[in-house]
């Protein structure tokens, strides 16, 4: 794991993302998680920034991440917790909590699914969510984080 920096963005993904490319792809695409994580790594390079990538299958150490995030004075939250999004009160919990400048994506439009995924707990914590636009989402999440946080693409 990359060491944070004051100008490190943490990306994390939950549960089912590291079987991007294979899970369901008319869903989530073929895109696999080393291809979201190198696009986000490329998007925020273009900002002058960096990113921490990490991806768990449990609660815990996703909160533990947020935590971490905290601790490293990271600049800014990315974070797709995947089915968490919509079950977890403690993943809300822990991003209030460490106040970091958060954007939720979702790689499918989750109002468009299961009405059980309409409700997400991730999302009443972060400033904006986005959802549907596949893993372009996560470009967009880090260029609208950038934009919160007044730091212009480098030329």
């Amino acid at each position: 794991m990359a060491q944070a920096s004051a100008a490190t963005i943490y990306v994390l993904n939950g549960p089912n993302l590291n079987m991007l490319g294979t899970r369901e792809p008319e869903k989530y695409g073929h895109a696999s998680l080393a291809d979201v994580e190198k696009l986000c790594a490329e998007t925020a390079a273009q900002f002058g920034l960096k990113v921490d990538c990490r991806q768990s299958n449990r609660e815990g150490e996703l909160i533990d991440f947020i935590h971490d995030a905290h601790a490293k004075k990271a600049v800014g939250i990315i974070i797709n917790a995947g089915g968490y999004s919509h079950t977890s009160i403690a993943l809300h919990d822990a991003l209030v909590a460490v106040k970091i400048p958060t954007v939720e994506v979702h790689i499918s439009n989750i109002h468009a699914r299961e009405s059980f995924r309409h409700h997400s707990f991730t999302a009443m914590a972060a400033f904006a969510s986005l959802c549907g636009f596949g893993i372009d989402g996560y470009r967009l999440a880090i260029s609208g984080l950038a934009a919160k946080l007044g730091v212009k693409a480098k030329t």
